[in-house]
């Protein structure tokens, strides 16, 4: 399944991307991570996106405020630099540019696995790191 949009939803695909929202939502909110994490490889394995798809698809969701109110707790408690924040947001668009040129023209086996990669040695270095 390469994309939703030209189907009609049904129940239980709707409940799955709620569930999905829901679940990257809380852990976006409680450690900072959802999108990348979350999102895609639950787009790939419940809905059959192909990878491409997946990552376009959860990057699509950071176009919108989605983690407005996260945000909005932390800053009030004292847990934003925002001058840092700008900075990375301001290079994140370049990269994300030109990390989603080379993503769409991989194949999205090579895509999958060095995402998997990336998120196990990121789990490994989070593990074993002081």
């Amino acid at each position: 399944m390469e994309n939703l949009t030209n189907k009609k939803l049904s129940m239980n695909e709707i409940l799955i991307l709620l569930c999905i929202g829901l679940a990257a939502g809380c852990l976006s909110g409680l450690v900072g991570v959802g999108g990348g994490i979350i999102i895609v490889p639950a787009l790939v394995y419940f809905l059959g996106f192909n990878q491409q798809m997946a990552q376009g698809t959860s990057l699509s969701i950071l176009l919108l405020p989605t983690g407005i109110f996260a945000v909005m707790n932390y800053y009030r408690e004292g847990f934003v630099d925002w001058k840092v924040a700008l900075i990375i947001a301001s290079s994140f668009l370049l990269g994300g540019f030109l990390g989603s040129k080379v993503a769409i023209a991989l194949d999205q086996n090579v895509v999958k696995k060095i995402f998997a990669a990336f998120m196990v040695l990121m789990g490994i270095k989070m593990l074993i790191w002081k």
